[in-house]
């Protein structure tokens, strides 16, 4: 721990986000051992994973920022409801955008989302899932940016956030590749897709780090853009496929769930 913390922020948020991706990976590696799996197990792994984003956007990206951003309004900034708001938004409507207009397909959908293309379908899953992970890296490389810089933040905080997403990426790997399996997908191409998904968080993360500590003024915003980001994921992909089938229950269970261990992660550590 020692070692880690007297590392630059930029090398901490990539070898947090390469953390994250490899407990992706770990689970897409399920698809080596599973053809299938339980339609209510997968439910429960996504609201899962939706109660630790809900979480996660909350206690450690909103709440600095509205801490950080009360602090610069009394030297003329805006207020901090404002700061936050003002980015929680943009995060939710660069990912519209991007669903809008980035060629992509989800698992089990009937059609491709975005302008047309002639991208292989493996390509647009790829994608489809890329632009789930953005947001997870990026809030992990803001939140080790806003470690060094914000007095209300930590360490601990930032490493609390990484395990949280380290924790609903081993069900989202599965979430992955077992349905790709399912649908007649070799065992190897079904776990490439799955871990690919997660490559694209270090990047994100380094990314996230290094736009802080160039510009700290906009740590409010960008903290309140990673949470807009992430908010716009849950509400848009995890929690109506999570409850399509009908596993209402199911789902709110590993909502909650999710909610209380990441809660409980970054209020307990950080």
């Amino acid at each position: 721990m020692k070692w880690f913390a007297n590392q630059p922020v930029v090398l901490q948020a990539l070898m947090a986000t390469l953390f994250t991706w490899a407990l992706t990976a770990l689970g897409a590696a399920t698809v080596f051992f599973f053809k299938n799996i339980n339609r209510r197990v997968l439910d429960g792994m996504l609201g899962f994973a939706a109660g630790v984003m809900i979480a996660a956007s909350f206690f450690s990206l909103l709440a600095p920022a509205i801490e950080m951003a009360d602090a610069a309004r009394q030297n003329g900034g805006l207020p901090s409801w404002a700061a936050a708001s003002v980015g929680f938004v943009l995060g939710g409507a660069f990912l519209r955008l991007a669903d809008r207009f980035l060629p992509h397909h989800h698992v089990g959908a009937p059609e491709n989302e975005g302008i047309k293309t002639s991208w292989g379908h493996s390509i647009l899953l790829v994608l489809a899932i890329t632009l789930h992970n953005i947001p997870e890296g990026l809030a992990v490389g803001v939140g080790f940016g806003a470690s060094a810089l914000l007095p209300g933040a930590s360490l601990a905080g930032a490493l609390s956030l990484t395990m949280g997403i380290g924790l609903q990426n081993f069900p989202e790997g599965a979430a992955v590749s077992i349905p790709l399996r399912r649908e007649g997908m070799g065992r190897f191409k079904s776990f490439w897709i799955g871990q690919a998904s997660g490559l694209v968080e270090p990047l994100a993360g380094i990314l996230g780090a290094a736009l802080v500590l160039s510009m700290q003024a906009i740590l409010p915003y960008a903290l309140s853009f990673a949470a807009g980001a992430m908010i716009f994921v849950v509400a848009e992909e995890l929690i109506p496929e999570a409850y399509r089938e009908g596993n209402d229950h199911i789902a709110t269970a590993g909502i909650i769930l999710g909610f209380a261990l990441m809660m409980s992660l970054d209020v307990g550590l950080g």
